[in-house]
Formats: C-alpha cells, sequence, structure tokens
C-alpha cells in the first residue's frame, strides 16, 4: 500500500523514535509480501529515487531509516513460525522483539534476541553468542527484485556480509532491530530464520538508585565485571543524569528462576528508589524496562568498545555523565546517558562462521552506548559534537589505563553516524565493498543512506 502525506499510515511510517531522525517524505510504502518489496526496488533503481527501509524507527543516525523520497515500513512483515523439529524460529522484518518473545513463549522457546537498542548483544549472549550468530538464513530481495534464500551454504559471501553489514547489504533498522544483519546495499531483508534455544523462567529487573549511593554501584558493578563467570547472568549499569540529577537504573538478569547466591547481593543490599525485581517471564523481564521512556525527543547515540570496566573507567563515566548534564544543559540536552554492558570476554567466541562484525573474534568487546536527548534542532551540531566528545575521552582512558582498544572495532548499532567504515568493520572492508559491488552494480542500495561501503 501506498501513503500519501494526509494518510495516518504515513505519520505512523515516518516517525521514529527519536524525532530528530524522522524527515518528510514524498510518500510511504507498506510492502505486504517480498514480491512487493522486489518491485518497489525495480521501481526505484530505474528511476533513481531516493527511498529508507523502516521498521521499529529506532535509529538516532538522521537520515538512516528515514528519507525526502519514499519511505519504506516493513510493519506487515509480522509473522513468526516455529518449527520444532529444526528447532528454528522464522521471523518477519516488521517484527518487535516483544512480539518475538510472546509468540514463542507458548513453546518454551526464546532466540537470542537483541537488547531494545541493540544489533546482536543480548541477555543471552554470553550463553550463545551475538544474534547474528544464531542466524541460519535471510530471505532476501535483491536490488533487481529477485527473491533469494540465503544460507552459509549457498552464498558464503552474501551471507558473510549480511551478518554484521547493515544497510550495505539489507534494509536498514528492521522493527526488530536487527540492524546489525540488515543491509541495504545488498538487497532487503524480508525474513530471517533464528536458532532458538529452551527458556524457563528468568529473574531480574530494574533497580533505581540515586546519586547518595553512586559509590556503592559503581564498585558492585566494578566487582561483577571482575569476579562473574556464570554466563546465565548479566547486568546493564545506565548511569543518567536528567535536569542536572544523577540516577543510576540498574538492570540485573539471571537465565533461570532464581540466581545463586552472591552473584547479586551487592547490587541488593544497596539503599534504593525503586525496585522491580522478581521471578517472571522473559517478556516481562524486557518490558520492566520500556526503551520508549525518552521517545520523540531528539537523540544521538555514540559508543566505544573497551575489554574490561574497572572501578576507575566507571567512575570516570560518571563524571562525564555530570559534565555533558551542565554543560549542555542551555543547549536543552536534559537526557544524559551511558550505558555499561559487560560481557564474559568469550563473547565472540560461539561461532566459527566468518560475518562482517566483528572484524575479528580474537578478543571479546564490550560496548558502551552513549545517549544524549534533547529538544531544540538548533543544538542538534553541538550535542552530536559533544557526543563524539566524550566517546574520545573516554577511549584514551582507557587505553592510557592499558587497554589495548586503540583500533578495537565500534559497535555499528550504536555509532554515530560519520564514523568511518574501517572504525566498525577494520580489514573487512575490502571485501564488503566487493560483495556491494558484485551484489548491486548499479547502486540501487545507495540511493538509500547508512553507512555505505
Amino acid at each position: 500500500m501506498v501513503y500519501d502525506q494526509a494518510s495516518v499510515n504515513y505519520i505512523e511510517d515516518i516517525s521514529h523514535w527519536a524525532s530528530s531522525s524522522s524527515q518528510i517524505s514524498e510518500c510511504s510504502f507498506e510492502p505486504g509480501t517480498s514480491l512487493d518489496v522486489g518491485i518497489a526496488l525495480q521501481i526505484l533503481g530505474e528511476t533513481r529515487t531516493p527511498f529508507a527501509v523502516k521498521g521499529g524507527g529506532h535509529a538516532t543516525n538522521p537520515g538512516f531509516s528515514s528519507t525526502t523520497g519514499v519511505q519504506i515500513s516493513m510493519s506487515r512483515f509480522s509473522d513468526v513460525t516455529y518449527d520444532a523439529l529444526s528447532q528454528t524460529a522464522t521471523i518477519g522484518a516488521g517484527l518487535l522483539w516483544d512480539d518475538v518473545y510472546a509468540a514463542l513463549e507458548p513453546y518454551g522457546v526464546n532466540c537470542c534476541c537483541v537488547y531494545s537498542r541493540s544489533l546482536g548483544y543480548s541477555w543471552l549472549s554470553n550463553q550463545y553468542g551475538l544474534t547474528i550468530d544464531t542466524v541460519q538464513s535471510f530471505e532476501l530481495v535483491m536490488p533487481n527484485g529477485t527473491v533469494l534464500n540465503v544460507t552459509g551454504a549457498s552464498d558464503p559471501d552474501l551471507f558473510f556480509g549480511l551478518r554484521g553489514g547493515f544497510n550495505n547489504f539489507v534494509g536498514k533498522r528492521t522493527r526488530i532491530n536487527v540492524a546489525l544483519y540488515t543491509h541495504r546495499h545488498q538487497g532487503i531483508v524480508t525474513r530471517f530464520t533464528l536458532k532458538t534455544f529452551p527458556q524457563s523462567q528468568v529473574w531480574g529487573g530494574v533497580i533505581t538508585y540515586t546519586a547518595n549511593v553512586l559509590d556503592l554501584v559503581n564498585q558492585a558493578t566494578a566487582n561483577f565485571v571482575a569476579n562473574t563467570t556464570d554466563p546465565k547472568a548479566q547486568i546493564i549499569t545506565t548511569y543518567n543524569n536528567i535536569f542536572g540529577v544523577a540516577e543510576v537504573s540498574g538492570l540485573v538478569f539471571y537465565d533461570g528462576p532464581s540466581p545463586p547466591e552472591g552473584i547479586f547481593d551487592e547490587f541488593l543490599a544497596i539503599p534504593y528508589l525503586l525496585k522491580d525485581v522478581s521471578t517472571r517471564s522473559f517478556l516481562s523481564l524486557v518490558q520492566a524496562s520500556p526503551s520508549d521512556a525518552t521517545s520523540n525527543l531528539r537523540g544521538i547515540f555514540n559508543t566505544i568498545s573497551v575489554l574490561d570496566y574497572p572501578i576507575s573507567l566507571i567512575e570516570s563515566i560518571v563524571n562525564e555523565s555530570a559534565f555533558w548534564g551542565q554543560s549542555l544543559a542551555p543547549s536543552g540536552a536534559w537526557f544524559i546517558s551511558y550505558d555499561v554492558e559487560p560481557f564474559l570476554p568469550s563473547i565472540f567466541n560461539h561461532s566459527t562462521t566468518p560475518s562482517a562484525y566483528p572484524p575479528s573474534r580474537d578478543q571479546g568487546l564490550l560496548p558502551l552506548n552513549i545517549y544524549f536527548a534533547w529538544t531544540d534542532p538548533a543544538s542538534d551540531g553541538i550535542v552530536q559534537q559533544a557526543v563524539r566528545d566524550s566517546a574520545s575521552y573516554l577511549r584514551q582512558l582507557a587505553i592510557a589505563e592499558g587497554q589495548d582498544v586503540a583500533d578495537a572495532a565500534s559497535y555499528g548499532n550504536y555509532a554515530i553516524f560519520d564514523t568511518p567504515l574501517s572504525s566498525i568493520y577494520g580489514e573487512n572492508v575490502p571485501r564488503l565493498q566487493a560483495i556491494k559491488a558484485a551484489v548491486d552494480p548499479t547502486d540501487v542500495m545507495g540511493l538509500a543512506g547508512g553507512f555505505r561501503f
């Protein structure tokens, strides 16, 4: 279906979680089948019309999933099919992850699905790897309109590129935020087949702390990173500065009805403002921390990759949060956030199949998500430069403390729009450029935005 600017569907199709990522398109298009997508790509290619592919619209990079041309919304690709024999789930590219969890819950299984703002890192990644490590196949609509089922056996090069190459090989930002393996320079992915894993009830939730216990939270986080080896246990410690006031949102998770004694005791002993921690379904766990709390603000992500989160680096992150909370207040940036996301060093060891990201699996990388939100469009450049400066400063601190991360690959789902390709894909860039040229010789997918090979 094609919608004009007077349609309610059009408004939904062009809208993004961050208002700074939305653009006024000439029209929107909601394909219902892969053949629809193929016809659209042929027309767009022949007429050289700019377009964008959007699902959940969680991209904070302007122009990555929006356009002034034709906005393609994947919302009608909303099917979930579970195959008990192969223990896989085939999911449409228009789904939210919550939809996937809900559909698989009756079968007692789950996918290694990403965080609400993530490409491949998941609550289950310590056990099973990145989400892209569990992909079995892609239903891909090529730039010439041909529909393919891409596997590691059928087309190793294309499968390599689809696992981490973003918009270069499939439509960027699907609703399930499978951006790590959705490429816009090789076509548009309409369905994914993923491995599934048994899923029982889990334990966890959100604990909100106030500024007076920051030191205790910092130490608990550093101790967890240093001492926890149980792959079922994970945390995200989010340091926020909201209207100049510091607070911490601590997410704790254990993949089982109750954690062993000692793993989370330090967090539970800290005086808190709010706590929602219990034994619950996986769906309830992920819904405990809504991703839309700052929706409709202008926003930008950036990132660095580290090998460790020692107390010194965590304290520097806290200081950055306070510094930018004060410095950017005149620019209308009232929400400053840093997500500390630790994983085991073995995070990249769950797959031996080459992928676009990470460019090297020799050492596990821990992403830091930096997120600034503001209200005034006139402040876009100021805040975007601030998030660059903060990332650069923290990277240099990590290097000065002895971490070998000067050339560590940035996590593409968090990387700001002008991040060099080499900073995400390293030595994989030439191979990815060659794949893109072979698959899309007329550069149809170059009519869409994003990181371009």
